[in-house]
């Protein structure tokens, strides 16, 4: 698990602890779908999980039999919902949904949410 201030040079770090991570776990045919969805996650968790000052975002990561598991852990009681793309936005989630084996919210102990996706090699069998 790694807390992050909530600001937009923290996906950048998350990437790349991720990417290590997925290296060390002999999981690079995941890693460019997995980043990404490592982004989008993070990268909403910074601009609408509101919370109050000193409450950090949370990432955690976990190997799967066929990829690894993403979680994006905030504060915030507002759930992420997919909506039309526009021109302002609303990629994410979509992204995530094509990316992912599949993805979820769950509320935690206490308050807040988390967000995850579970990312699987691209060939369905032992990553």
């Amino acid at each position: 698990m790694s807390r992050w201030a909530r600001h937009p040079r923290c996906v950048a770090l998350a990437r790349a602890e991720l990417r290590k991570l997925l290296d060390r776990w002999d999981l690079a045919v995941v890693a460019d779908d997995a980043l990404l969805v490592l982004s989008e996650l993070l990268t909403n968790a910074v601009r609408h999980a509101h919370v109050s000052r000193g409450r950090e975002i949370e990432t955690r990561y976990s190997r799967e039999p066929k990829g690894v598991r993403i979680e994006v852990h905030d504060a915030a009681q507002n759930w992420p919902q997919p909506r039309q793309p526009d021109g302002d936005g609303g990629r994410g989630l979509v992204i995530v949904a094509e990316l992912a084996a599949r993805w979820g919210v769950e509320a935690r102990d206490g308050i807040g949410k988390s967000v995850w996706a579970v990312i699987e090699a691209p060939d369905g069998g032992e990553a």
